[in-house]
């Protein structure tokens, strides 16, 4: 096989890889191993966004690969997270918790095909809406807090059936979240160097608690930027 065509297949093994975490997501949630399953997402996100990286890198994108990232996507971050909650912590509130396990599916679902619709039409520097890996990485950084954390151990169904019905909200939302596609890190940025340093003592220290204020503050992200600029507009707007 030549290095062309070799490099033609490795999004998409990067996709299936994504796709098979996402399937071991389910399996894992349907033993109650819900670290697992928790862990099983992340990695799915972390293939996710390979799989894109390395399509642009190498200029192999192409319709096919946007479609089959999105059939991956709405299995590992929409189906398996949303099975996940809801035997997780959603099932001793009855209907409520599958209705709002089945709302966060189908508002990642309408997310993931607003997606493909704007691909080449909106800005590349930001997402209209969460994106539901962002929404599924926060569902397992939860279950992941709950080893270390004790007031996190014995989930909430309230408290989680309003993160999901949240979160839910977040992805069909016309909210501006940034897709970091194009950020560069060239030329001399000494605060770079010093801003890495706290997550990897983090990172080592208590990953869990990081992995969920990273998701936390990316989520928070969106709202809050939405806010400034409008106040920006507003005080721009009387100044005139």
């Amino acid at each position: 096989m030549r290095n062309g065509s070799l490099w033609k297949v490795v999004p998409s093994v990067l996709t299936t890889a994504n796709l098979f975490c996402g399937f071991y997501g389910i399996i894992a949630a349907l033993r109650e191993d819900f670290y697992q399953a928790a862990i099983a997402i992340l990695v799915a996100v972390v293939f996710d966004g390979l799989d894109g990286k390395v399509a642009r890198l190498t200029k192999t994108t192409s319709n096919f690969g946007v479609e089959y990232d999105s059939l991956a996507d709405l299995l590992s971050f929409g189906v398996a997270p949303s099975l996940i909650l809801y035997l997780w912590a959603l099932e001793p509130v009855g209907r409520f918790g599958w209705i709002a396990a089945f709302i966060f599916v189908i508002c990642g679902a309408l997310r993931l095909a607003r997606f493909n619709v704007q691909v080449g039409q909106s800005s590349s520097f930001h997402f209209t809406g969460l994106p539901i890996p962002a929404a599924a990485g926060m569902v397992a950084s939860l279950i992941l807090l709950g080893k270390d954390v004790i007031a996190f151990a014995e989930p909430q169904p309230v408290v989680i059936l309003g993160v999901a019905c949240g979160l839910a909200f977040l992805m069909i939302s016309n909210i501006k979240y940034r897709s970091f596609k194009n950020m560069r890190l060239k030329g001399r940025h000494p605060n770079w160097l010093i801003l890495m340093i706290i997550p990897i003592f983090a990172l080592i220290l208590k990953p869990e608690l990081l992995i969920f204020a990273v998701f936390v503050v990316y989520i928070v992200s969106g709202p809050v930027e939405q806010v400034v600029a409008h106040h920006r507009l507003m005080r721009e707007s009387r100044a005139h």
